[in-house]
């Protein structure tokens, strides 16, 4: 994976040099965990370039704060503006973004109670993280967390060491990607990535309740999949359900919508995008590239 570079990363309300954003070796997030971060996209559309659902990102990072009682030292409409002008700083047209809010090097423990927090926006292009074609994945030997253990709605640094194992299995065993099962034997989500299932021109994706993200992408297709009249359910999903299903397709900020060609090495419809998930992908791409709705987008 090629390294992420750019020429400058906003700090504690201010630009300094990618090169010179350094944390100290005893920073307590390296140490624990204790941050929290989102993925945002920005895109060079039609009406100039546009962050998709700034607003909803920024809301969810200050969620992930507060599940972890960590007090962001900026408002939300602070870190949207930082955001944007970052981009600018950069001089880039689309990109993608990373803010995050980790326990700074002023103290050590398990208790970060009285732990600074420090903030950074990170800006650099990035391509499609799945790429452009339909993948191959395997239910992974790893669950998910399982509820009251790490809080899932929260896009925290340490549950992604969870993520990180399943993704290992997964490319270590020839797959692109994993979806992984909570403690109940039930669908969850990929190891980064929302999941979605069709079957008989049904579309399902796994309930909140099965210690899945809240992912904003997911929330987005769920709207458009509604407003193009398929009937979309959240439930319980059982795993012989991903073998049967017409189609599979993933979506994510970083993923976009990533078709699902085959699990566990068995095929999924016809072993290419299906049509339902195609029209799907092309009415994003689509909002994607206008930039409309425009209450969809932060514009830059």
């Amino acid at each position: 994976m090629e390294k992420p570079k750019s020429d400058f990363v906003w700090m504690n309300g201010k630009f300094i040099k990618w090169q010179d954003s350094n944390v100290h070796i005893t920073t307590h997030a390296l140490h624990y965990g204790s941050s929290i971060f989102e993925g945002i996209r920005c895109y060079n559309t039609k009406n100039g370039s546009a962050v998709f659902k700034l607003k909803e990102h920024v809301k969810r990072f200050f969620e992930s704060a507060k599940i972890y009682r960590m007090e962001i030292p900026y408002s939300k409409e602070e870190i949207q503006k930082a955001i944007t002008e970052t981009i600018k700083k950069n001089n880039l047209k689309e990109c993608y973004i990373r803010p995050l809010a980790y326990k700074n090097d002023e103290g050590m423990g398990l208790n970060p109670l009285n732990i600074c927090v420090d903030v950074a926006i990170m800006v650099w292009y990035w391509g499609s993280y799945l790429g452009d074609g339909a993948i191959d994945v395997k239910v992974s030997s790893w669950n998910r967390m399982a509820p009251n253990t790490f809080p899932a709605l929260a896009k925290a640094g340490g549950n992604y060491i969870n993520s990180q194992l399943a993704k290992m299995d997964a490319v270590i065993n020839g797959y692109d990607e994993a979806i992984m099962l909570n403690t109940n034997g039930f669908v969850t989500e990929g190891s980064g990535e929302n999941l979605f299932l069709i079957k008989d021109g049904t579309i399902y994706t796994p309930a909140l309740s099965d210690s899945v993200l809240k992912g904003i992408t997911r929330a987005s297709v769920m709207c458009i999949a509604k407003e193009m009249g398929y009937i979309l359910k959240e439930e319980t999903i059982p795993r012989e359900m991903l073998y049967i299903a017409d189609e599979l397709f993933f979506t994510g900020t970083a993923a976009e919508i990533a078709p699902i060609k085959s699990v566990d090495k068995i095929k999924i419809g016809n072993g290419k995008t299906g049509p339902v998930t195609q029209k799907i992908k092309d009415k994003f791409l689509s909002i994607l590239k206008t930039g409309e709705p425009k209450e969809w987008f932060g514009f830059v």
